[in-house]
């Protein structure tokens, strides 16, 4: 690992960082359809710092995570749309 070069290793860090605020969000849905009351504080802090971290990739690197930030997205509206229900 130590010869993969730094914005490879940049671009997988953000990409565990988007599955992690997949399963961040997965949890909040839960909750939410459980009746469940949830601050979403964080996550839109999580969020910036993720879109900063995208935005300091090279142009190809960030492409590369399209597909995962846009199941990120689709996870992202359906709690919006839980919360919206309850």
């Amino acid at each position: 690992m130590g010869s993969m070069p730094k914005s490879a290793t940049h671009a997988e860090a953000v990409h565990a960082a988007i599955e992690a605020m997949g399963g961040t969000v997965a949890v909040a849905r839960a909750l939410v359809e459980g009746g469940r009351r949830v601050d979403l504080e964080g996550l839109d802090r999580d969020a910036a710092s993720l879109c900063a971290a995208i935005m300091a990739l090279a142009a190809e690197e960030a492409k590369s995570l399209r597909p995962a930030l846009e199941a990120l997205l689709r996870q992202v509206d359906g709690l919006t749309a839980e919360v919206a229900r309850q």
